[in-house]
Protein backbone atom coordinates (compact mmCIF):
# COMPACT_ATOMS: atom_id res chain seq x y z
CA UNK A 1 0.00 0.00 0.00
CA UNK A 2 1.52 3.27 -0.78
CA UNK A 3 -0.84 6.61 -1.56
CA UNK A 4 -1.71 8.09 -4.47
CA UNK A 5 -1.77 11.52 -5.96
CA UNK A 6 -4.65 12.77 -8.11
CA UNK A 7 -6.25 16.06 -9.43
CA UNK A 8 -9.18 17.46 -8.11
CA UNK A 9 -11.46 20.46 -8.89
CA UNK A 10 -12.37 21.85 -5.13
CA UNK A 11 -13.85 25.20 -6.55
CA UNK A 12 -14.83 26.94 -9.54
CA UNK A 13 -11.84 26.89 -11.72
CA UNK A 14 -9.49 26.16 -9.50
CA UNK A 15 -7.66 22.72 -8.95
CA UNK A 16 -5.37 20.80 -6.48
CA UNK A 17 -3.48 17.72 -6.36
CA UNK A 18 -4.08 15.52 -3.08
CA UNK A 19 -2.52 12.87 -2.33
CA UNK A 20 -5.21 9.73 -1.16
CA UNK A 21 -4.62 6.28 -0.04
CA UNK A 22 -3.98 3.80 -3.10
CA UNK A 23 -6.24 0.70 -1.49
CA UNK A 24 -6.01 -2.93 -1.69
CA UNK A 25 -6.42 -5.06 -4.78
CA UNK A 26 -8.89 -7.71 -4.53
CA UNK A 27 -8.56 -10.78 -6.52
CA UNK A 28 -10.60 -9.49 -9.55
CA UNK A 29 -8.04 -6.07 -9.27
CA UNK A 30 -5.61 -4.77 -11.25
CA UNK A 31 -3.30 -2.11 -10.07
CA UNK A 32 -2.16 0.35 -12.38
CA UNK A 33 0.59 2.82 -12.49
CA UNK A 34 -0.34 5.83 -14.79
CA UNK A 35 2.37 6.75 -17.65
CA UNK A 36 -0.10 9.79 -19.14
CA UNK A 37 -3.55 11.18 -19.29
CA UNK A 38 -5.73 13.45 -21.45
CA UNK A 39 -7.34 16.28 -20.93
CA UNK A 40 -10.39 17.12 -22.58
CA UNK A 41 -11.26 20.72 -23.24
CA UNK A 42 -14.90 20.50 -23.76
CA UNK A 43 -16.29 18.29 -20.55
CA UNK A 44 -13.25 18.79 -18.41
CA UNK A 45 -13.49 22.28 -18.78
CA UNK A 46 -17.00 22.51 -18.32
CA UNK A 47 -16.59 20.91 -14.82
CA UNK A 48 -14.07 22.75 -14.00
CA UNK A 49 -16.06 26.10 -14.77
CA UNK A 50 -18.81 24.39 -11.93
CA UNK A 51 -21.24 24.90 -15.49
CA UNK A 52 -22.61 20.92 -14.84
CA UNK A 53 -26.59 21.77 -14.42
CA UNK A 54 -27.99 19.74 -11.56
CA UNK A 55 -30.44 18.20 -13.43
CA UNK A 56 -27.13 16.39 -15.80
CA UNK A 57 -25.35 15.93 -11.75
CA UNK A 58 -26.58 11.72 -12.25
CA UNK A 59 -26.11 11.22 -15.62
CA UNK A 60 -22.55 13.06 -16.06
CA UNK A 61 -20.51 11.28 -13.66
CA UNK A 62 -17.45 9.75 -15.31
CA UNK A 63 -17.54 6.08 -14.52
CA UNK A 64 -14.35 6.12 -11.75
CA UNK A 65 -15.28 9.52 -10.37
CA UNK A 66 -15.01 10.65 -6.77
CA UNK A 67 -16.96 13.40 -5.29
CA UNK A 68 -20.04 15.23 -6.68
CA UNK A 69 -20.94 18.46 -8.65
CA UNK A 70 -19.84 20.67 -8.76
CA UNK A 71 -17.32 20.29 -6.26
CA UNK A 72 -15.13 18.74 -4.97
CA UNK A 73 -15.14 16.12 -7.41
CA UNK A 74 -12.01 13.91 -9.05
CA UNK A 75 -13.40 13.51 -12.82
CA UNK A 76 -11.62 12.66 -16.17
CA UNK A 77 -11.95 9.84 -17.97
CA UNK A 78 -8.33 9.32 -20.62
CA UNK A 79 -5.94 7.39 -18.68
CA UNK A 80 -3.41 4.95 -19.58
CA UNK A 81 -0.73 3.18 -17.41
CA UNK A 82 0.94 -0.22 -17.16
CA UNK A 83 -1.02 -2.99 -14.96
CA UNK A 84 1.40 -3.54 -12.05
CA UNK A 85 -0.32 -6.31 -10.05
CA UNK A 86 -2.93 -8.41 -11.35
CA UNK A 87 -4.20 -9.91 -14.84
CA UNK A 88 -2.47 -8.29 -17.80
CA UNK A 89 0.39 -7.65 -15.34
CA UNK A 90 3.50 -6.04 -17.54
CA UNK A 91 0.98 -4.35 -20.06
CA UNK A 92 -0.16 -1.38 -21.19
CA UNK A 93 -3.72 -0.57 -21.20
CA UNK A 94 -6.47 1.95 -21.22
CA UNK A 95 -8.69 2.82 -18.80
CA UNK A 96 -11.65 5.55 -18.17
CA UNK A 97 -10.18 7.16 -14.59
CA UNK A 98 -9.52 10.96 -13.79
CA UNK A 99 -5.98 11.78 -13.73
CA UNK A 100 -4.04 9.63 -10.67
CA UNK A 101 -0.56 8.69 -10.62
CA UNK A 102 -1.50 4.73 -9.73
CA UNK A 103 -5.16 3.29 -8.92
CA UNK A 104 -7.41 0.09 -8.48
CA UNK A 105 -9.61 -1.17 -9.99
CA UNK A 106 -11.43 -3.99 -11.22
CA UNK A 107 -9.80 -5.99 -14.21
CA UNK A 108 -12.97 -5.70 -16.59
CA UNK A 109 -12.40 -1.88 -16.44
CA UNK A 110 -8.52 -1.59 -18.35
CA UNK A 111 -8.60 -2.49 -21.98
CA UNK A 112 -5.56 -3.36 -23.58
CA UNK A 113 -3.73 -1.19 -26.06
CA UNK A 114 -3.21 -3.00 -29.18
CA UNK A 115 -0.26 -3.49 -30.84
CA UNK A 116 1.19 -0.22 -32.46
CA UNK A 117 -0.54 2.48 -30.65
CA UNK A 118 1.83 3.99 -28.52
CA UNK A 119 0.72 4.92 -24.69
CA UNK A 120 1.17 8.59 -25.06
CA UNK A 121 -1.65 8.83 -28.25
CA UNK A 122 -3.63 6.05 -26.24
CA UNK A 123 -4.80 9.16 -23.98
CA UNK A 124 -7.20 10.42 -27.48
CA UNK A 125 -9.26 6.85 -27.06
CA UNK A 126 -12.28 8.92 -25.08
CA UNK A 127 -12.54 11.64 -27.94
CA UNK A 128 -12.35 8.98 -30.65
CA UNK A 129 -15.02 6.82 -29.00
CA UNK A 130 -16.89 10.17 -29.13
CA UNK A 131 -16.73 10.99 -32.55
CA UNK A 132 -16.96 7.28 -33.38
CA UNK A 133 -20.51 7.47 -32.02
CA UNK A 134 -21.28 10.88 -33.55
CA UNK A 135 -20.50 9.73 -37.32
CA UNK A 136 -22.61 6.93 -36.41
CA UNK A 137 -25.62 9.13 -35.46
CA UNK A 138 -25.20 11.52 -38.38
CA UNK A 139 -25.34 8.62 -40.71
CA UNK A 140 -22.36 9.80 -43.32
CA UNK A 141 -22.29 8.19 -46.36
CA UNK A 142 -19.95 7.48 -49.11
CA UNK A 143 -19.78 10.20 -51.37
CA UNK A 144 -21.35 12.98 -49.15
CA UNK A 145 -20.46 16.29 -48.75
CA UNK A 146 -19.30 16.59 -44.81
CA UNK A 147 -18.77 19.98 -43.05
CA UNK A 148 -17.46 20.05 -39.32
CA UNK A 149 -17.89 23.28 -37.38
CA UNK A 150 -14.91 23.81 -34.41
CA UNK A 151 -11.23 22.65 -35.04
CA UNK A 152 -11.34 20.78 -31.35
CA UNK A 153 -9.66 17.34 -31.19
CA UNK A 154 -13.58 15.63 -31.24
CA UNK A 155 -13.99 17.67 -34.50
CA UNK A 156 -10.91 17.01 -35.49
CA UNK A 157 -11.57 13.19 -35.23
CA UNK A 158 -14.84 13.69 -36.40
CA UNK A 159 -13.23 14.73 -39.95
CA UNK A 160 -10.51 12.27 -39.99
CA UNK A 161 -13.02 9.44 -39.50
CA UNK A 162 -15.62 11.30 -42.59
CA UNK A 163 -12.64 11.40 -44.74
CA UNK A 164 -12.14 7.90 -44.57
CA UNK A 165 -15.81 7.35 -46.20
CA UNK A 166 -15.00 6.80 -49.96
CA UNK A 167 -15.79 9.50 -51.65
CA UNK A 168 -16.63 12.21 -49.35
CA UNK A 169 -15.52 15.79 -49.14
CA UNK A 170 -14.43 17.31 -46.14
CA UNK A 171 -14.44 20.96 -44.74
CA UNK A 172 -13.18 21.85 -41.21
CA UNK A 173 -14.56 25.67 -40.41
CA UNK A 174 -13.16 27.11 -37.84
CA UNK A 175 -12.38 30.64 -36.52
CA UNK A 176 -8.33 29.30 -35.40
CA UNK A 177 -6.37 29.34 -38.59
CA UNK A 178 -3.83 27.94 -36.11
CA UNK A 179 -5.53 24.59 -36.48
CA UNK A 180 -5.73 24.60 -40.16
CA UNK A 181 -2.40 22.28 -39.90
CA UNK A 182 -4.02 19.78 -37.44
CA UNK A 183 -6.79 19.95 -39.96
CA UNK A 184 -4.79 19.04 -43.22
CA UNK A 185 -2.61 17.16 -41.54
CA UNK A 186 -5.62 14.62 -41.29
CA UNK A 187 -6.98 15.03 -44.77
CA UNK A 188 -9.83 17.65 -44.29
CA UNK A 189 -10.10 20.66 -46.45
CA UNK A 190 -10.03 24.17 -43.61
CA UNK A 191 -11.95 26.88 -44.39
CA UNK A 192 -13.29 30.01 -42.36
CA UNK A 193 -16.88 29.92 -42.14
CA UNK A 194 -16.98 33.05 -45.49
CA UNK A 195 -15.18 30.27 -47.20
CA UNK A 196 -17.38 27.18 -46.24
CA UNK A 197 -18.94 25.24 -49.34
CA UNK A 198 -22.45 25.15 -47.40
CA UNK A 199 -25.26 23.13 -49.31
CA UNK A 200 -23.49 20.12 -47.68
CA UNK A 201 -25.10 17.04 -46.78
CA UNK A 202 -24.06 16.44 -43.36
CA UNK A 203 -22.89 19.25 -40.64
CA UNK A 204 -20.95 18.34 -37.28
CA UNK A 205 -21.35 20.82 -35.22
CA UNK A 206 -18.35 20.47 -32.36
CA UNK A 207 -17.32 24.13 -31.19
CA UNK A 208 -19.62 24.54 -28.23
CA UNK A 209 -20.85 28.23 -29.50
CA UNK A 210 -23.66 29.34 -30.50
CA UNK A 211 -21.95 31.29 -32.88
CA UNK A 212 -20.92 27.54 -34.46
CA UNK A 213 -24.25 26.22 -34.20
CA UNK A 214 -26.02 29.14 -36.57
CA UNK A 215 -23.03 28.46 -38.87
CA UNK A 216 -23.65 25.24 -39.12
CA UNK A 217 -27.36 25.82 -39.81
CA UNK A 218 -26.57 28.04 -42.60
CA UNK A 219 -24.28 25.12 -44.21
CA UNK A 220 -26.81 22.43 -44.37
CA UNK A 221 -28.45 21.79 -47.75
CA UNK A 222 -31.95 21.08 -48.29
CA UNK A 223 -33.07 18.12 -45.99
CA UNK A 224 -29.36 17.63 -44.78
CA UNK A 225 -28.69 16.51 -41.18
CA UNK A 226 -26.88 19.00 -38.52
CA UNK A 227 -25.75 16.55 -35.67
CA UNK A 228 -24.93 18.49 -32.04
CA UNK A 229 -22.08 17.15 -30.86
CA UNK A 230 -21.30 20.13 -28.47
CA UNK A 231 -22.41 20.20 -24.74
CA UNK A 232 -23.23 23.46 -23.56
CA UNK A 233 -23.43 22.36 -19.90
CA UNK A 234 -25.91 25.05 -17.93
CA UNK A 235 -25.42 27.48 -20.50
CA UNK A 236 -28.24 28.52 -23.04
CA UNK A 237 -27.36 29.00 -26.56
CA UNK A 238 -29.13 31.01 -29.03
CA UNK A 239 -30.70 28.42 -31.92
CA UNK A 240 -31.75 30.34 -34.71
CA UNK A 241 -34.41 27.94 -35.61
CA UNK A 242 -36.34 30.97 -37.69
CA UNK A 243 -35.57 32.07 -41.51
CA UNK A 244 -35.08 29.28 -43.69
CA UNK A 245 -34.65 26.55 -40.59
CA UNK A 246 -38.31 24.83 -41.56
CA UNK A 247 -38.58 25.54 -45.64
CA UNK A 248 -35.16 23.35 -46.05
CA UNK A 249 -36.59 20.48 -43.36
CA UNK A 250 -33.45 20.29 -41.81
CA UNK A 251 -32.61 17.47 -39.21
CA UNK A 252 -31.55 18.39 -35.98
CA UNK A 253 -29.55 15.64 -33.93
CA UNK A 254 -27.95 15.36 -30.94
CA UNK A 255 -25.39 12.90 -30.05
CA UNK A 256 -23.90 11.67 -26.92
CA UNK A 257 -21.54 9.39 -25.99
CA UNK A 258 -22.93 7.47 -23.39
CA UNK A 259 -25.33 5.50 -25.17
CA UNK A 260 -24.99 3.64 -28.54
CA UNK A 261 -26.62 4.73 -31.55
CA UNK A 262 -30.17 2.39 -31.90
CA UNK A 263 -29.10 0.90 -35.00
CA UNK A 264 -25.82 -0.53 -33.18
CA UNK A 265 -27.07 -1.02 -29.91
CA UNK A 266 -28.41 -4.68 -30.37
CA UNK A 267 -25.17 -6.07 -31.36
CA UNK A 268 -22.20 -3.16 -29.80
CA UNK A 269 -21.01 -2.61 -26.20
CA UNK A 270 -19.28 -0.04 -24.85
CA UNK A 271 -16.08 -2.33 -24.87
CA UNK A 272 -16.33 -2.97 -28.55
CA UNK A 273 -16.48 0.70 -29.86
CA UNK A 274 -13.68 1.56 -27.08
CA UNK A 275 -11.95 -1.59 -28.42
CA UNK A 276 -11.83 -0.28 -32.20
CA UNK A 277 -11.25 3.04 -31.24
CA UNK A 278 -8.36 1.81 -29.57
CA UNK A 279 -7.49 0.01 -32.79
CA UNK A 280 -7.73 3.00 -34.94
CA UNK A 281 -5.01 4.98 -33.22
CA UNK A 282 -2.46 2.89 -34.83
CA UNK A 283 -1.87 6.37 -37.14
CA UNK A 284 0.98 8.49 -36.19
CA UNK A 285 -0.88 11.21 -38.11
CA UNK A 286 -3.12 11.51 -34.65
CA UNK A 287 0.02 12.69 -32.81
CA UNK A 288 -1.10 16.20 -34.50
CA UNK A 289 -3.77 16.73 -31.89
CA UNK A 290 -1.44 16.39 -29.40
CA UNK A 291 -0.31 19.70 -28.95
CA UNK A 292 0.99 20.40 -25.04
CA UNK A 293 2.29 18.36 -22.15
CA UNK A 294 3.02 18.51 -18.16
CA UNK A 295 3.20 16.83 -14.57
CA UNK A 296 0.57 16.45 -12.41
CA UNK A 297 1.37 18.92 -10.20
CA UNK A 298 1.11 21.11 -12.71
CA UNK A 299 -2.10 20.46 -13.58
CA UNK A 300 -3.83 22.97 -11.99
CA UNK A 301 -2.10 25.77 -13.05
CA UNK A 302 -2.54 24.72 -16.66
CA UNK A 303 -6.45 24.14 -16.27
CA UNK A 304 -6.59 27.59 -15.37
CA UNK A 305 -4.99 28.48 -17.83
CA UNK A 306 -7.39 26.54 -20.11
CA UNK A 307 -10.22 27.81 -18.59
CA UNK A 308 -8.94 31.36 -19.75
CA UNK A 309 -8.68 30.66 -23.12
CA UNK A 310 -4.81 29.33 -23.74
CA UNK A 311 -4.72 27.90 -27.37
CA UNK A 312 -4.46 23.96 -28.08
CA UNK A 313 -5.91 20.97 -28.55
CA UNK A 314 -5.46 18.06 -26.42
CA UNK A 315 -2.94 18.46 -23.46
CA UNK A 316 -0.96 15.48 -21.79
CA UNK A 317 -0.38 14.94 -18.69
CA UNK A 318 2.95 12.91 -17.96
CA UNK A 319 3.53 10.53 -14.77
Amino acid sequence: MRDAKAFWVVDRERGEVRAEPLGVAGDDDVVVDALFSGVSRGTELTVFRGRVPPSEHVRMRAPHQVGGFPWPVKYGYASVGRVRQGALSGREVFCLFPHQNAYVVPASSVVPLPPGVPPRRAVLAANLETALNGVWDAGIRAGDRVAVVGAGVVGLLVAYLAVRHPGTSVEVVDVDAAKADAARALGARFVDATSAAGDVDVVVHASGTAGGLETALALAGVEATVLELSWYGDTRPAVPLGESFHARRLRLVSSQVGQLPAGQRARWTHRRRLELALSLLVDARLDVLLTSSGSLEELPMQMTRFAAGAPGLCHVVEY
